[in-house]
């Protein structure tokens, strides 16, 4: 028996398809909510989770980052997936014939330039996997789904247009977390280090703690804040950095980084994607 991923969306979505990418080998398990994804691999019902945690054209995914700290799982990949948009819809129905699509609220101004020249409507939905889902039961005529491929698969919809996103780079990242750490791994793209820390409350706290990462030459490819707790006074930070805590510039920059925080708790080690280069 294959082992389980889970992902949070319909059969179709684009998370499913990020599983199908990354872990070929195993089998795809959809839940309802993020924390849904989380239980099932805490619990033992699934191997890994695959979990979204940025887009290039929207930024970071909304509550991810405050998931993670708490969810008691380990990063042991990520994974970049470009984000393709189809227009399907049921067997035998022409582009002319669609007069509204439904899709989730950050595909509609995607394809925005494509649905104004055809004169087509978008009406947003939950989710672009379950739409074609219920587009594929109701049999509708005059309606299409912006979605992926893979959902054109799984429901029985005819692709009237492919990759008609306005934006040709709109890429999704991805990260693979598992219930343990595997910290002997090592990339032939490199490795990625993730953690979170809070600073203390001193004059210039973030300035001095980021200081060890430019003298010690680590490269920080990501840096975001977000509240704690809903707190004005308390704020967290999400730190991506190029390299392993065992290498030696890495070990003195995250020592340096420990000496100006409150808390220092990383969330994975792990090779880096070759697309990220």
């Amino acid at each position: 028996m294959p082992g389980k991923i889970a992902f949070q969306g319909e059969p179709g979505a684009y998370s499913h398809q990020a599983c199908m990418d990354a872990r070929p080998d195993m089998e795809p398990l959809p839940c309802r909510a993020f924390e849904d994804v989380i239980e099932a691999v805490t619990s033992g019902v699934a191997e890994l989770a695959m979990l979204p945690v940025e887009n290039s054209t929207y930024g970071r995914v909304a509550d991810i980052h405050r998931l993670l700290p708490e969810s008691g799982l380990h990063i042991v990949d990520e994974a970049f997936v470009r984000v393709h948009i189809s227009l399907m819809a049921n067997p035998g129905v022409s582009i002319d014939e669609i007069k509204i699509v439904r899709a989730h609220l950050v595909l509609l101004p995607q394809s925005a330039a494509f649905l104004k020249k055809h004169g087509i409507q978008g009406i947003a939905a939950a989710d672009s996997a379950g739409a074609a889902a219920d587009l594929a039961k109701n049999g509708l005529r005059n309606e299409g789904v912006l979605a992926s491929d893979l959902a054109a698969d799984i429901y029985g919809l005819n692709i009237l247009a492919r990759h008609i996103e306005d934006r040709a780079h709109n890429t999704t990242r991805f990260l693979v977390m598992s219930r343990a750490p595997d910290l002997t791994r090592r990339g032939t793209s490199g490795m990625m280090t993730t953690f979170v820390f809070e600073v203390r409350n001193i004059p210039a706290a973030l300035y001095k703690a980021m200081g060890g990462f430019a003298t010690n030459g680590v490269n920080m490819t990501k840096l975001e804040s977000y509240m704690v707790d809903g707190s004005f006074t308390a704020t967290q930070f999400y730190a991506d950095i190029e390299g392993h805590p065992e290498d030696p510039n890495v070990r003195l920059a995250l020592e340096e980084l420990e000496y100006f925080t409150t808390s220092l708790k990383v969330l994975g080690v792990y090779p880096a994607d070759p697309s990220r280069h």
